[in-house]
């Protein structure tokens, strides 16, 4: 076998970078720098100890005049990175993050780690580390773009969304993949968390693909997680969630090696389920991606139907936020968690909300966020979901929103806001998804802010059990708004009930002469593509969400958006009783296409 030579690494990485289509704006420098300000930082970086600190790679761009991206080369792959990340000379890593301590005084560092010596098969670690503060792992496991880079560290809203399309086509190809491998559809998110987990783990991230055989690989895998789980969670609750993962262990397609090409063995899923789902978590933080997998591997089955459990689209959980204005103060209560999507928003919003702030990052993660998850197959994934996002507590609980004991911790803990997307009712025994509104805002404080997402159903009842309970939450609290959400919202999850979202003020009965808020928001700018799922492809969303907060906030009435009106129990709560049409808006083609959609309503319903 012919001797490894880190000037194949060195070569992959300079025709990645001088084939790139921002080449015309960087400057990338080898070994040192023309820069003064940057051969003054390397001075003293050298990785032996002493000396001048010499990066393979230093790249800097027209107009970013703070950032700067390191780079460290290594030809094998097992000298990618150490335990301790302290063998400086040794590791690729280990030598960039020295650089990047020295750098990181004056410019924001980007940092990558790129060893192997083979185009197709070559390790990647991108780190960044801003002025003064921590070094934070982002991206996936593989070479990007300048464009990629820029886009990923401003957060760019239009990036974001075009990755996030990249990664629901990805959830596809794994499902198929891990139907191919058996794997029935309610393990195959448990899988996929018990991975993501594992790889939250050094000392895994780093060894799991040097592991020679399958039934070694799912050892670790499950030891790993059980580890992390015991690091991350208190009290009873990592027995219960090990008895989910246990299939692992023994299941014959991930133990057994794969003779037939056409499926990939367990560490080749590892690999892409890390490059895939870890790099879009790093990069865009608080999605609540384990939910859209969810959503994806149940597309085919009845689990999750039979379950009354229709999983919220992540840019509604974000709208929620929206709606109550979260401050990084509150506390947040969902006593219908499902995967934990609301809970992550919320997240996303308060840390947003801190400016900087460590430790009060770190009181919201551990102290601000609370759950109840009655069903077993979806509890793992919610509390393996907040761990995923730095929830270092995970305060979901398994068991009944309607336990006396779970109300009494929850009230504990004084929440000012509840979100949920309570299960829908499917036959004449369940539970009204009123009952769990009714049950949110008992755990609020006064004056509390509620928001539900609820059939349409519910707020057009007139008669029977749900009148009583809109007679109910009247008398207890104060219906401020109620928005008519579009019809498709749930395509994704192959459900065709028509929602609404309503805004309720905790232990303040609704005044007779208080007038609500009526939003018509039909169109978020979502649409469904011929091979793909409903999803926000022109980036409209955005300026929507804008538009309906404003008419919201300011109780505004829009001839075709909203309207402001005095209702009781009695009355139909949504814009469509109420509001007037804006006719200005009507063409000759509304016309003709109302009347295609009549004459097919009357065809089909006979």
């Amino acid at each position: 076998m012919s001797k490894l030579n880190e000037r194949d690494t060195e070569n992959i990485v300079r025709q990645h970078f001088y084939k790139d289509k921002l080449f015309a704006k960087i400057t990338i420098e080898e070994q040192s720098s023309n820069n003064p300000r940057i051969t003054k930082l390397l001075k003293n970086a050298s990785k032996k100890g002493s000396g001048i600190g010499k990066p393979e790679f230093l790249i800097t761009i027209d107009e970013e005049e703070d950032l700067l991206i390191v780079i460290e080369c290594k030809a094998d792959i097992l000298k990618h990175e150490s335990k301790n990340r302290k063998q400086f000379a040794d590791y690729a890593v280990d030598g960039v993050l020295l650089y990047s301590s020295y750098l990181s005084k004056e410019y924001d560092v980007l940092s990558l780690a790129v060893s192997g010596v083979e185009k197709d098969n070559i390790k990647t670690s991108y780190f960044i580390q801003k002025k003064g503060q921590d070094i934070e792992q982002i991206f996936g496991n593989k070479l990007i773009t300048i464009d990629d880079i820029l886009s990923g560290l401003k957060q760019d809203v239009t990036k974001r969304n075009e990755k996030y399309e990249g990664l629901l086509d990805y959830s596809k190809i794994l499902n198929e993949q891990l139907h191919k491998l058996k794997i029935k559809e309610d393990k195959r998110s448990l899988l996929v968390s018990g991975i993501l987990i594992a790889l939250k783990n050094k000392d895994f991230y780093r060894s799991y693909s040097e592991l020679s055989s399958n039934k070694m690989l799912v050892e670790a895998l499950v030891s790993t997680i059980k580890e992390q789980l015991d690091k991350d969670l208190q009290g009873n609750k990592v027995e219960r969630l090990m008895e989910n993962y246990s299939f692992i262990k023994s299941h014959p397609s991930l133990i057994h090696k794969n003779e037939n090409r056409d499926l990939k063995n367990l560490n080749k899923l590892i690999d892409e389920i890390d490059n895939n789902i870890n790099g879009y978590s790093r990069t865009y933080k608080y999605y609540d991606v384990l939910g859209q997998f969810y959503i994806e591997f149940l597309r085919y089955s009845n689990a999750d139907k039979g379950l009354g459990i229709v999983l919220t689209p992540p840019h509604i959980t974000e709208f929620f936020a929206d709606i109550v204005d979260i401050q990084y103060a509150d506390v947040v209560f969902d006593n219908c968690t499902g995967t934990g999507g609301f809970l992550v928003s919320a997240m996303k919003k308060m840390i947003e909300k801190c400016g900087g702030d460590s430790s009060q990052e770190n009181n919201i993660k551990h102290h601000r966020l609370y759950g109840v998850e009655y069903q077993p197959e979806i509890y793992p994934l919610a509390v393996s979901n907040m761990l995923l996002h730095g929830d270092g507590k995970s305060n979901i609980v398994g068991g009944s929103c309607f336990d006396n004991d779970t109300i009494k911790k929850i009230k504990e803990k004084k929440p000012t806001v509840g979100f949920l997307n309570p299960p829908y009712k499917s036959e004449k025994n369940d539970i009204e998804e009123f009952e769990f509104v009714l049950n949110n805002l008992d755990c609020l404080e006064k004056h509390g802010r509620c928001v539900a997402i609820v059939p349409m159903s519910c707020s057009l009842a007139q008669k029977g059990q749900r009148l009583r309970l809109k007679e109910k939450l009247l008398s207890k609290h104060t219906l401020k708004a109620v928005f008519s959400m579009p019809n498709e919202l749930f395509k994704n999850s192959k459900v065709g009930v028509v929602t609404c979202i309503m805004v309720f003020e905790a232990h303040i009965p609704h005044p007779a002469n208080k007038k609500t808020f009526f939003g018509y928001f039909k169109d978020d700018g979502f649409y469904n593509k011929k091979t793909k799922n409903r999803f926000d492809y022109d980036n409209q969303w955005q300026g929507i969400k804008e538009k309906w907060i404003d008419l919201y906030t300011n109780n505004t009435v829009k001839a075709g958006f909203s309207e402001v009106y005095k209702v009781s129990a009695d009355d139909e709560w949504c814009a469509e009783a109420y509001m007037e049409t804006d006719y200005s808006t009507l063409s000759r083609d509304d016309f003709i296409e109302t009347l295609k959609k009549y004459v097919a309503f009357n065809v089909l319903n006979g």
